[in-house]
């Protein structure tokens, strides 16, 4: 690990310290997080701190659907290289960034087709016609709906980190986790803009960003939606970079977003709806456009090995944490856990 990531991961620790310290202060009469023991704060009776305690001492058997809204259909297991994106082609299949590939996924969780790179693959998007866009760490590789590479878009800044991307008819959106900005590009490749950086003038406080988790989407009203995890919140903004709307709140209870910095993903739903998922204690939410909470869609007890991971290990490139998440047309979830690689496919429950 180098020194940056060595302190960056002390000051992640030492922020989820206090925030356990913090919910134990809220009234707790029992609440030590190191020893696995919690009992339920007055105040906070939807708080999911005990379940999350529970999966983090439970078995990988646990139930994937205990007290969310969506069922299990199927888990694919992780396979040897980290997993970091999963998204949806227009065709409904699903496509999987783990290590140096992309791969689009058979039903049942066998690769059919293979794209190879020569740097890992962190985000992916895919655009009406089948073209791909993989993102890498210091830049976008476009290739065709065969797989052939047709170009590649270097990412400016002195510290590109790419973890997120989406793709309209207009254009092509980059989260810059390393430069705190979204990057807006035309089909060609040419950059058009920086969304998000901060701007007093334009009411814009910017991106606070303490590891690589940083999603860019394109929502069906034409704004974008991006999380922004170290304010706790969801951010709406026009393709030109006006911060028209945002919401999210710190807290320990079931609608705000706990820990140092969450939602550490995001996705949407047909119909608007949007999806969060958070890190620290895994789970994933279902809001409405504006930021109106819904349903816990899975709890932390669906990912158990997530939970025991914590805020996730020591490692310089920060894939050992939390969860991501796409959604196709049906309203159906591909939930990657980035702590065993492994898939859950996702249902509403009737």
């Amino acid at each position: 690990m180098d020194r940056r990531a060595f302190f960056r991961y002390g000051l992640l620790a030492g922020l989820a310290a206090l925030s356990a310290r913090a919910v134990t202060r809220r009234g707790a009469q029992t609440c030590t997080t190191a020893r696995g023991i919690c009992s339920a704060c007055p105040g906070l009776p939807e708080c999911e701190l005990p379940q999350a305690l529970s999966a983090r001492q439970a078995g990988p058997g646990s139930p994937a659907d205990a007290g969310g809204s969506y069922t299990l259909v199927r888990r694919i297991p992780g396979g040897r290289e980290p997993a970091r994106a999963v998204e949806f082609g227009p065709d409904g299949r699903l496509w999987l960034a783990a290590g140096s590939t992309l791969a689009l996924l058979t039903e049942t969780g066998g690769r059919d087709r293979e794209i190879l790179f020569d740097a890992p693959v962190r985000c992916v998007a895919v655009g009406g016609d089948g073209t791909l866009y993989a993102g890498l760490r210091d830049r976008i590789v476009v290739c065709g709906a065969d797989g052939g590479k047709r170009a590649s878009w270097e990412i400016p800044g002195s510290r590109p980190w790419l973890t997120g991307l989406a793709v309209g008819e207009n254009g092509l959106f980059a989260a810059d986790a390393g430069n705190r900005v979204i990057l807006r590009y035309d089909r060609s490749g040419r950059l058009l803009g920086r969304i998000g950086e901060k701007n007093p003038e334009r009411d814009i406080p910017g991106f606070v960003i303490p590891s690589p988790y940083f999603t860019v989407r394109l929502h069906a009203d034409g704004l974008l939606r991006v999380n922004n995890p170290g304010r706790h919140r969801v951010e709406a903004y026009t393709p030109e970079g006006d911060l028209v709307a945002a919401w999210g709140a710190a807290s320990a209870a079931l609608a705000g977003f706990c820990g140092c910095c969450n939602p550490v993903g995001l996705a949407l739903l047909p119909g608007g709806r949007i999806v969060t998922c958070e890190k620290g204690l895994p789970r994933v939410k279902i809001y409405s456009g504006d930021g109106v909470f819904e349903s816990l869609a899975a709890p932390s007890a669906a990912f158990p090995e997530a939970a025991r991971a914590g805020a996730g290990a020591a490692d310089s490139d920060a894939s050992l944490a939390g969860l991501a998440a796409a959604a196709d047309a049906q309203g159906r979830l591909a939930v990657l856990d980035h702590v065993t690689g492994s898939i859950h496919l996702l249902q509403p429950k009737a």
